[in-house]
């Protein structure tokens, strides 16, 4: 195993502060109006981690394409606008400006964000720009980029609760994505890396709801579902809440934060190259300001590129 499946936060002098979970074309390439594809046939890639047709990389430029998975439904950083029938956001704009900078198109995928944390692709797409927190546990997995950006994690209740402080919701059912750092937190299995420092305790005796990506949650209260009084996620989503409408109330200080990097599944055995290139070209995006103005540009002017 060379020394690139490691440089998850070593790269580029980022250090990371803390550790979750997944527009236009804004300074994003030209690429961000792949639709969206859940055929599951092979990457265009191609190879299976080894054969004649040189290492990952090579087999994705020779091909043109590089297969991306992303949220579909994790706005502001990835959703499909209804009238385009197109992927945007910040997560969307990134993996754009990757495949610009790789010199390939992008094709994006939208598994199920729990299949994309598990490993073991297959083949089915490359890499994932899905706002993935780096932490220990998923690094045995996954390879990772350094973090491309940072966000803080927001608890929220909805209307009729009383719920006021984070100890209120001591007791309550808390919704969340399925597999997140979210989820974790909550059952009090969260790894963050040593760097992160520890997040506030989570509410005692709280029990967990999970439906499959974390806006289901606060869809779900929009829609008079009052099975769960609390939500957990970053709060560029709860804010995204708030701001369409839905009847989200934001509660109480940040409970951690979190670093998030791009995703490689580590089972392929000939990915260093890819790695090793996609964490030069987020190095890149850092010190070109694309990383931030990309930040600003989605989350209402504030630059999650940087540790908060």
């Amino acid at each position: 195993m060379t020394p690139t499946r490691r440089i998850a936060l070593l790269a580029a002098g980022l250090l990371l502060l803390a550790a979750c979970q997944g527009g236009g074309t804004g300074g994003g390439g030209d690429g961000a109006g792949a639709s969206p594809g859940t055929d599951g046939s092979p990457a265009a890639a191609g190879g299976d981690g080894g054969g004649d047709g040189g290492d990952y990389l090579a087999r994705i430029q020779a091909a043109g394409v590089i297969k991306v998975s992303t949220d579909p439904a994790y706005p502001p950083q990835s959703f499909l606008n209804e009238e385009t029938n197109e992927l945007e956001g910040f997560d969307i704009d990134v993996a754009t400006e990757i495949a610009e900078r790789l010199g390939v198109d992008v094709q994006f995928e939208t598994p199920d964000f729990s299949a994309v944390v598990a490993g073991g692709w297959s083949n089915r797409w490359d890499m994932s720009v899905g706002s993935i927190t780096i932490t220990p546990e998923r690094e045995e997995i996954l390879d990772f980029t350094q973090p491309y950006y940072f966000v803080p994690v927001q608890m929220a209740t909805t209307e009729g609760t009383g719920i006021e402080t984070l100890e209120d919701f001591a007791g309550t059912t808390i919704c969340v994505g399925e597999s997140t750092t979210y989820q974790f937190w909550l059952e009090g299995t969260l790894q963050l890396p040593e760097e992160a420092g520890e997040p506030l305790p989570p509410p005692e005796d709280a029990t967990v709801s999970t439906l499959p990506t974390d806006i289901n949650c606060a869809e779900a209260w929009r829609d008079g579902r009052m099975d769960s009084q609390g939500w957990v996620s970053s709060v560029t989503t709860v804010e995204q809440a708030v701001a369409d409408g839905m009847p989200v109330i934001p509660v109480g200080d940040f409970v951690f934060n979190e670093g998030l990097g791009v995703a490689f599944d580590r089972s392929v055995e000939d990915n260093d190259s890819l790695v090793q290139a996609v964490d030069e070209i987020i190095a890149e995006m850092h010190e070109d300001g694309t990383l931030a103005e990309l930040s600003e540009q989605w989350f209402e002017g504030i630059d999650y590129s940087q540790p908060q």
